[in-house]
């Protein structure tokens, strides 16, 4: 082995095991509407992947009326070695009832925008597509000005289940995660899972009528740019619109190990050569996770594409019609019941 190898190597296992950059660093959630929409939650026995998963910009989130609730249990089918869910198999078990609670839960909230997220469930024929589907139909007879977005499994490559999502539940954001660049498919996302696959799922979901369709990417995870700029190349020849990029972090010593913290300046680089590839949005940067900020993103990219200003006048205005439209619905359900 050389002495170049070796000090390769060194630096590798160097920022591997680096402690966490100041970046990464941020304060605990908190304020006003954060905790007032925590209590709610509790009383409602509704649980967001927000918490669930310590998300570092829940408090920013909430605060502009946006939330992530994942449906269908915490067991998940597959098991990508970056996740912290649960891998099992919940044998078909399946809540019929989640999809009438859950809209009537968030009806209740004071958001305007809800990210309606899902574990992969393989032992269903139908990935539980209708079962999403179901649920986005129910929020809208409560809320008919609530933004829905999905963000779904790959239904395991069956494309009638995405239509049935797309068609039945008419998401206003169809979200799907290619999660890594092409290369390190095998070594991070669970076998059954398929870069192709993922495109051609994104792909479908635009050519049946999505509005918005969404992925993200994960790095510091050994890639190279060149690999992340053809996978932000592959979305963009499939139409996908929104992309965020977000540096991996390791949940627990079980999970891959963080190659890199990529630095904010890497971050930035990417946002800009995405929109010159023509995404209408990228969020990016290292604390980014799929659902970030997203209403604004919805706002920008699709309501008020090129007004800032405007869109930011938009969300202050939808952020006040939730309330208003949340305290209508309380009153509604607890005068039925």
């Amino acid at each position: 082995m050389n002495d170049e190898l070796i000090s390769l190597r060194k630096k590798s296992e160097a920022e591997r095991f680096a402690p966490k950059p100041a970046w990464l660093k941020v304060r605990a959630p908190g304020g006003e509407t954060y905790g007032r929409l925590k209590t709610t939650l509790r009383k409602l026995d509704l649980h967001t992947v927000c918490e669930e998963a310590r998300c570092p910009n829940a408090g920013e989130c909430w605060g502009e009326g946006t939330m992530t609730i994942m449906l269908l249990g915490d067991v998940c089918t597959r098991g990508c070695r970056f996740c912290a869910v649960t891998t099992g198999d919940p044998r078909g078990a399946v809540d019929v009832r989640e999809p009438e609670h859950t809209a009537r839960a968030i009806a209740r909230l004071e958001i305007h925008y809800v990210v309606l997220t899902m574990v992969d469930r393989d032992d269903l024929l139908d990935g539980g597509a209708e079962h999403v589907a179901h649920t986005v139909r129910n929020i809208h007879a409560l809320r008919p000005e609530m933004l829905v977005e999905t963000l779904v499994g790959d239904f395991g490559g069956r494309m009638h289940d995405v239509d049935v999502l797309v068609n039945e539940g008419a998401p206003d954001v169809f979200a799907h995660n290619i999660e890594v660049p092409k290369r390190l498919q095998r070594s991070v996302r669970d076998v059954r899972c398929s870069y192709e696959r993922s495109l051609a799922v994104l792909e479908r979901a635009k050519q049946k009528g999505s509005k918005v369709t969404k992925s993200s990417i994960m790095v510091g995870l050994g890639e190279s740019e060149a690999e992340v700029l053809e996978a932000m190349r592959d979305l963009r020849a499939v139409d996908v619109d929104v992309l965020t990029l977000g540096q991996y972090l390791r949940p627990s010593p079980k999970h891959l190990a963080v190659e890199r913290y990529v630095d904010p300046i890497e971050f930035d680089r990417y946002r800009d050569l995405g929109l010159e590839l023509g995404f209408k949005y990228v969020a990016s940067g290292p604390l980014v996770r799929s659902s970030y900020h997203a209403a604004e993103v919805f706002l920008r990219s699709v309501l008020r594409p090129g007004d800032p200003e405007g869109a930011a006048e938009a969300l202050k205005q939808r952020q006040t019609q939730a309330s208003l439209a949340a305290a209508a619905e309380v009153l509604r359900q607890d005068g039925d019941g």
